[in-house]
């Protein structure tokens, strides 16, 4: 069976100007998590981040939000992967995703950046493309408009309401991802 995850990162821009944008859908998730199981996360320096550590069904847990800015995500969770000695199988990144529709989460396991810088520099400094990923649609902006504006801006209130109610469904799978139920997991939250 495989190792569960040990390390959930939730990606974002630092600062207010970012926190509500749909680049930062990540770090709803794991602060969803974070309320859920009252945990604090503390700034660290020498994981250039928001840390803490939780522990669900006897399963313990890291969380870790980078601080840096989202293309040099990998610096932080390098930092932490290293000083854990997590391998990159046991980590899961939570990330905004444009492929996806609003209110679509999906597990994921390999594969590329798909144009996000987050995960390209995550990728950089692990030196591997295989970790798990949580991919939170956003859905795509409209044809001639930027992604990178899009993505930088913040969701009507109607698909902020969709994200977040996805990110709470899948908080259910949770103990699956933890004890390396991977499989079960996906069915579960793609259906």
């Amino acid at each position: 069976m495989p190792s569960g995850i040990k390390l959930i990162v939730g990606l974002a821009n630092p600062g207010k100007e970012y926190q509500d944008t749909r680049h930062n859908a990540g770090e709803w998730f794991v602060n969803e998590l974070a309320i859920a199981d009252h945990v604090t996360m503390r700034p660290d320096n020498k994981f250039h981040g928001l840390h803490g550590q939780m522990k669900l069904h006897d399963l313990p847990c890291h969380l870790l939000i980078p601080t840096t800015f989202m293309n040099l995500s990998g610096r932080s969770v390098r930092a932490l992967a290293n000083y854990l000695k997590i391998t990159p199988a046991e980590i899961l990144v939570a990330h905004d995703e444009v492929d996806l529709p609003v209110g679509t989460i999906k597990l994921k396991y390999d594969g590329g950046d798909g144009g996000h810088n987050g995960l390209k520099d995550i990728i950089s400094n692990l030196n591997t493309k295989q970790f798990y990923r949580l991919r939170i649609g956003v859905g795509r902006p409209k044809p001639g408009h930027d992604t990178a504006d899009y993505v930088l801006s913040k969701p009507s209130k109607a698909d902020r309401k969709e994200i977040d109610s996805a990110i709470n469904q899948s908080l259910d799978i949770l103990p699956l991802i933890l004890n390396g139920e991977f499989q079960k997991a996906m069915q579960l939250l793609h259906s």
